[in-house]
């Protein structure tokens, strides 16, 4: 018996892995039609529309550069500026598609493709009421992500989850690194501002802060510089704190990394020789050769 908030909801085993909880807002028809070319890739037709869809995303951002570039703006920007309307009315109607196409648009909408689909049409309205906001179309080079789906390499999606995973779990260590990095900086930033003052640039404690950014990222920009003997000794300390602590985030994310890319390891002890590491699934100890107990629980 189905619900009675209509019909029953039912998987869609053709749907990409990035649109499966999108079912379609009709089982034939039109909408259907819409619906399968707009979400799926699998028969010509399909394949075909998502690859110009890409070439169209590529050619809209390269607009978007060109016209950014003053000796091409000066003679093209009018039909540059037609060309980008052009792609904002038929990206427009794309997402208003996949709104229709869907059964529930508000889902698709607040999905991450979704987002990233509005986003790329926004900034062109805007910049009738904000200028130069236009030039933020350069966002849509994020909608080039469906050549993931469209190549069919949505198994290294799994590869960016190992990273993403390791960068998870040493959230707490980078935390109180970054913790520990903001206490540097307004610390010597207010030293800084005492030092040297408004006379070196130094105009206040967040000024002082900036430098202090600057300068233990080892960029120094030379916008602000210590002036005084003592200035550059409290820079030169900054300096060395600089480069022994620039590499401790880059070692706890490569610690968690490297610990979930070792190959897990089965911990029982040997009746034989009482060790108690052996390799995953292993059945014999890989020291004297014993049989190993079957049941971890147990030892």
């Amino acid at each position: 018996m189905k619900p009675a908030g209509g019909p029953a909801q039912t998987s869609d085993p053709q749907a990409s892995v990035f649109e499966r909880d999108f079912l379609p807002g009709s089982p034939t028809g039109v909408r259907n039609l819409c619906y399968r070319l707009l979400f799926h890739h699998d028969t010509p037709a399909e394949r075909n529309f998502d690859l110009a869809l890409i070439a169209t995303i590529v050619t809209s951002v390269v607009v978007v550069l060109l016209d950014s570039e003053p000796s091409i703006k000066a003679r093209w920007h009018q039909a540059l500026l037609v060309a980008e309307w052009v792609f904002t009315v038929l990206f427009t109607i794309e997402y208003c598609l996949r709104l229709w196409a869907v059964r529930r648009p508000l889902r698709y909408a607040t999905s991450f493709f979704g987002v990233i689909d509005l986003l790329a049409i926004l900034p062109s309205y805007l910049s009738l009421l904000v200028a130069g906001s236009q030039y933020l179309l350069v966002i849509r080079v994020l909608r080039l992500l469906r050549i993931f789906r469209v190549l069919k390499l949505v198994q290294y999606s799994s590869e960016a989850g190992v990273l993403i995973g390791a960068l998870v779990r040493s959230r707490r260590k980078i935390a109180v690194f970054v913790c520990t990095v903001v206490t540097i900086v307004v610390i010597f930033g207010a030293l800084m501002y005492v030092i040297e003052g408004p006379a070196h640039g130094f105009t206040s404690i967040p000024t002082g802060m900036y430098w202090a950014v600057v300068t233990m990222g080892t960029v120094g920009f030379g916008d602000i510089s210590p002036g005084t003997p003592f200035g550059r000794f409290i820079t030169s300390i900054l300096i060395l704190i600089g480069y022994s602590i620039i590499a401790v985030p880059t070692g706890i994310y490569t610690a968690e990394l490297a610990s979930t890319l070792r190959p897990k390891r089965r911990h029982v002890r040997c009746d034989g020789c009482a060790l108690t590491d052996h390799e995953q699934g292993a059945l014999y100890c890989r020291h004297c050769g014993h049989s190993l107990p079957a049941d971890d629980a147990s030892h």
